[in-house]
């Protein structure tokens, strides 16, 4: 009988022993499968943990704990308080893409020296119809946007892919799950930035100790920002985590600029 072999599950349970963190999920290996849980409960008593079955992740993944859709898996707000068990490989693949889709083939693809990673220039050059604008951001903005809208308080994929002048994502701030390419949240959110710096600009007097303190502000959200009771892709709302991870970038831009300048100096 034909036996199909997938190398990238292969692989990626060769590092399973005796466990391993996978975004927020913690596997562990066991004489008779493996064992899955969230990463909060790796220390729970498993009698406190609700059994969950395997096609029941999927559902499990839909939505945070409080009831709000996760339009992006890899959000760091993944339920805690479950255990699931899976009996052989093939079970454990099925469990790993209901909670994240795709994640084993694309960290199979960064085994190589060379991931296939898409570049944001790339990215957005083929884009048609209302999201063409978005090559028009400058590399300091698409910077600024990309930092904000890929940072660990909203998305736990690391970075592979970039734009002049940015660095891919340190391996110790995000988690294993890669990311090769833009999504389509990031897509919106750099449509969206496009159309802020195209608004009509507010003449504002701030002093560099008030811009401080917005920064500080900014700089230290609720632990709840990626929900929040919001809508995590609503860039309308002004306070989404992404615009207000974006706009703290641009103040600390403006910061640095300040005190580059000579004392006395001022703007324009």
């Amino acid at each position: 009988m034909f036996v199909f072999r997938n190398p990238a599950m292969e692989a990626f349970v060769a590092n399973l022993r005796p466990e391993l963190v996978f975004g927020q999920v913690c596997i562990r290996t066991e004489a008779d499968g493996h064992e899955l849980c969230h990463v909060a409960d790796r220390d729970e008593a498993r009698s406190k943990l609700r059994l969950v079955a395997v096609e029941e992740l999927r559902a499990l993944a839909q939505s945070t704990k409080e009831g709000a859709f996760r339009p992006l898996k890899s959000a760091p707000n993944l339920q805690s308080g479950w255990l699931t068990r899976t009996r052989n490989t093939t079970e454990l693949e099925r469990a790993l893409n209901h909670l994240y889709p795709g994640a084993i083939a694309d960290w199979y693809a960064t085994m190589d020296n060379r991931p296939p990673a898409t570049h944001y220039r790339e990215f957005a050059a083929r884009q048609t119809g209302m999201y063409r604008i978005t090559t028009m951001l400058s590399d300091v903005e698409a910077g600024e946007m990309i930092q904000a809208c890929c940072h660990a308080g909203v998305c736990l994929k690391r970075r592979h892919w970039t734009v002049e002048g940015l660095a891919l994502d340190p391996a110790a701030e995000k988690s294993l799950i890669p990311c090769l390419e833009p999504c389509a949240i990031l897509l919106e959110f750099a449509r969206k930035t496009v159309r802020m710096t195209q608004e009509e600009k507010v003449e504002t007097a701030l002093s560099r100790s008030e811009l401080e303190t917005i920064h500080e502000s900014l700089a230290t959200p609720p632990a709840d920002s990626t929900h929040g009771g919001r809508r995590e892709a609503d860039f309308n709302a002004a306070g989404n985590p992404r615009r207000q991870q974006l706009v703290l970038r641009r103040i600390q831009r403006m910061l640095a600029e300040a005190a580059s300048r000579p004392p006395g100096d001022s703007e324009g």
